[in-house]
This record gives structure tokens, sequence and C-alpha cells, in this order.
């Protein structure tokens, strides 16, 4: 019997990625439309030490995975993530909104003066909730709109308007959650074999390993698998793995300076001329035509 082998969840830093525009931060706003074109709108399996997030959604659709809960709900909607807990989602396109994250320091110094027992329950509970009409509904998109206006300007007392506004939207987060719970969820295996397949395409893309290697990996069938990837993402396998080789290949050819010859064998291509055929096939243009076009 083979012994799996386990992939460590990736951990996303996030004073390395985000677009800081005012050094390194506790806070972080962006939105959604815009971390989803850097990221895609099919983000795998991930986790985030030492920050909690919430996402807001104004419109679109989501699948989601947080730990073993499986959601599929409707915008508006928010959704919370406390340190170290796994989770991928899947959006539409049509799908914008907020993303506000903030060291866990913060977040806890922000809510020191709730009860102990009732913070650590409310920030170290992952959780999704659709939003009904309502003025505690209404009220957390316009303290994020504000959030990230005072963000994106440098105005006097910036800090303290930034701390006071992300301490309204973590309670009213909470009081929100308390309310109801919005939850469908999957068979636990196949919701572990989708992490599992996500974490491999991580490690194994720029390999080109066939579908049948990582069912192998995994101990499932291929043909499991790809039903697995149809019910949890509405997307088979092979899609999966192409989306995350043409997500890093369009990375490297808008944010680095290498040639579309190194970045096809950096991708794992040992023929550039065919990096170029499968990225045309994928987005209808060709490497240097997509270059020249997201140029700055």
């Amino acid at each position: 019997m083979k012994q799996e082998t386990r992939t460590p969840i990736p951990n996303i830093d996030i004073g390395k990625v985000y677009d800081s525009r005012y050094g390194e931060s506790d806070i972080n706003v962006e939105s959604f439309g815009k971390l989803a074109e850097f990221f895609g709108r099919n983000m795998p399996v991930h986790r985030h030490d030492r920050f909690f997030q919430l996402h807001y959604l104004a419109s679109g659709q989501i699948r989601l995975y947080l730990e073993d809960q499986h959601y599929v709900a409707q915008a508006p909607l928010f959704f919370f993530t406390p340190p170290t807990v796994p989770h991928a989602f899947i959006t539409e396109a049509d799908a914008e909104g907020y993303v506000l994250t903030v060291r866990q320091e913060l977040a806890r110094q922000l809510l020191h003066t709730l009860p102990l027992t009732q913070r650590e329950a409310g920030l170290m509970q992952p959780f999704c909730v659709e939003l009904a009409d309502g003025a505690a509904a209404q009220q957390l998109p316009q303290l994020l709109a504000l959030l990230a206006e005072e963000y994106g300007h440098d105005a006097v007392g910036r800090e303290a308007a930034l701390h006071g506004l992300v301490q309204l939207v973590l309670v009213t987060a909470l009081r929100l959650s308390a309310q109801g719970e919005h939850s469908r969820q999957c068979r636990r295996e196949d919701l572990q074999v989708f992490h599992r397949f996500n974490a491999l395409i991580e490690a194994h893309f720029r390999e080109h390993w066939p579908l049948w290697r990582y069912g192998e990996e995994m101990g499932v069938t291929e043909s499991r698998l790809n039903d697995i990837c149809r019910r949890m993402a509405d997307l088979p396998s092979k899609r999966l793995v192409h989306d995350r080789l043409l997500q890093e290949a369009k990375r490297l050819l808008m944010y680095s300076a290498g040639s579309v010859n190194e970045i096809a064998y950096h991708l794992g291509f040992k023929d550039p001329a065919y990096f170029s055929r499968f990225f045309l096939r994928e987005t209808g243009s060709k490497p240097s035509a997509y270059r020249q076009q997201h140029a700055g």
C-alpha cells in the first residue's frame, strides 16, 4: 500500500503579494475585482498565517470551501477566514466587492473590549453569510466603501480612521454571522480529495503531470477525480490544471523581464513553440501580443 505524502497547504504571504501603497501595514483594503485580476477567479486552497480576511461580494455567485464546509452562495454576501484556515473559492466573472485583510494582533486589539470567550469564538470561526434586506446588511458595504476611500488617501488622522472603521466592520460582521448560517455541506471525503488535488497542482503544474499521475498520488481513479472536480468546481480536472498553468504564464508575461522562450522553459514546456500555441489557444492572443497589451 502506497503511503500518502502530505503537501502543505500554501500560505500566501499578504505583505509580499499585495500592492501596498503605504509600505508594510496591518490593514489592507482592495477591490475584489483587482485581486481577481492578479490571482484569478478560481482560487485554489490556501491559507493566510497571521491575518484575518473578510471578502464582501456585491454581485455574482461563489462556490466556497472553508475547512470542511462547502457553500454555494449568491451576492450580496460576505465570508470571513481566520488565520491558518484553509479556504478555496470560485467566483463568476461579474463578482465584485471588497477584500479586507487585518493582521491578527490588530484585530484582537480592536475587539479587546468584548468578553474573551465571545471575542475568540467569533474571530476563530470561519463563516459565510448571505445578506438579506435590513439596516445591518446595508451597513457592511457602506463601511467597507468608507474604509476603501480612507485607505486610498493619506489624509490627517488616517491611521485612527482606519482603525475605527475596521473595528466597526468586524463588529458588524460578527453580529451578522450570529443571526444565521447559510451553508450546504458536501461529502467530506470528496472535499479532501479536491483540496489535495489543488495542492498537488500548485506543487507540480510546471512538471505537466498527466491526470492519471495526480489520481495515483491521491489513490483515486482519473474518472473519479474528474467527477469530483465537476461537482465541486463545475470544471473538469484538466481545466483546473490548465488554468493554473495559464495563470502563471500571464503573471510572468506581465511582471517579469524574461523572454517568451525563457518563460516557456520555466513553465516546463520543452518547446517554446508549443507554449505559444497553448497560450494562443487558451487566450486568443500570442504571448508577445499579450505582454504588449498589458505593458505597464
